[in-house]
């Protein structure tokens, strides 16, 4: 019996590792320069083996994308201090879809948030840390970035409105070291409770 047993799971785990992990980057961008980072976090997360990855703006997201991603990462401007009414509605979305599914929303799932600013004070802290915020109380397991001096970050952002403006190579490489980082992440918990 206790062969069955381990049988069975090796097949469930060998299920699980020839499914690729599925990521959603969900993203909202009035100029351009928030889906320049969401473009940048796609490459990053697919270059990880096993990866899967769809790039879509918020508005574009299906029910379905949402309910099958192992982990959703989300971005937005800072407008105001904190995420666009765009991206706070695609949180709302989050929790219905999968409310609708059961109780235990993001549960086994990975969640991060990256964002773009026009100057330094703008809130990039407190729009990141209200999606955060969101994605804890969904059950979602957060996935924070790396910076190029290897400390932790909530994620990556941008300072749109300096000199030269927009996204630098600078902020496109944290944001794909943040893509190839929540991608292996999401990886490993998958593997450890596939669903």
């Amino acid at each position: 019996m206790s062969r069955l047993v381990a049988l069975a799971l090796s097949f469930v785990a060998l299920a699980a590792a020839a499914t690729p992990a599925r990521i959603l980057v969900a993203y909202y961008s009035e100029t351009g320069n928030t889906e320049k980072m969401a473009a940048a976090v796609r490459e990053g997360a697919a270059s990880v083996d096993g990866a899967s990855v769809r790039l879509r703006k918020v508005a574009d997201v299906t029910d379905e994308e949402i309910r099958s991603a192992n982990g959703i990462v989300l971005g937005s401007p800072v407008q105001w201090g904190n995420l666009s009414a765009g991206a706070k509605r695609f949180l709302d979305r989050v929790g219905e879809v999968l409310g609708k599914a059961g109780k235990t929303l993001g549960e086994g799932r990975t969640a991060g948030v990256f964002c773009t600013a026009g100057s330094p004070s703008n809130g990039q802290e407190m729009a990141r840390l209200g999606a955060i915020a969101a994605f804890l109380a969904m059950r979602f397991v957060i996935v924070g970035g790396v910076n190029d001096q290897e400390f932790g970050t909530l994620g990556p952002q941008s300072v749109t409105g300096a000199s030269p403006p927009g996204v630098g190579p600078r902020d496109q490489a944290d944001a794909r070291r943040f893509g190839e980082r929540f991608a292996r992440v999401t990886l490993r918990l998958r593997g450890a409770a596939p669903r």
